[in-house]
């Protein structure tokens, strides 16, 4: 199991999250969704990109990749629900504020879809 003990295991992770709901979306016929998680993705980069050098190397506790990760036959809403978690449990765990902000927009994009 991976442990996302540090800023960028955890934006790694972020970013392939969203590439694999890009997939999972567009399988389910569902192009709105996601081409916004490509969106998401690219905006996760930059996010990582920008705020790299920022980040203190302070380690991050209590999180695994395999809590997050997707099943292959998930539904888009199931999917939807475990993107949100993560993104839920990780923002608050995020010592860069606008690092953090970004976190929990994604979160809250993929809690709405969950309930939809």
């Amino acid at each position: 199991m991976t442990e996302l003990n540090s800023f960028g295991s955890v934006m790694t992770f972020a970013i392939e999250l969203e590439a694999k709901l890009v997939d999972v979306y567009a399988r389910a016929g569902k192009a709105d969704w996601s081409a916004a998680s490509e969106k998401r993705k690219q905006k996760l980069e930059r996010v990582r990109r920008e705020n790299v050098v920022e980040i203190t190397l302070e380690p991050i506790e209590g999180l695994n990749a395999a809590d997050y990760t997707l099943p292959s036959n998930a539904s888009p809403s199931e999917a939807a629900a475990i993107a949100a978690r993560f993104y839920t449990d990780v923002a608050p765990k995020i010592n860069v504020r606008s690092a953090a902000r970004s976190l929990e927009q994604t979160g809250k994009q993929h809690a709405e879809y969950a309930a939809s």
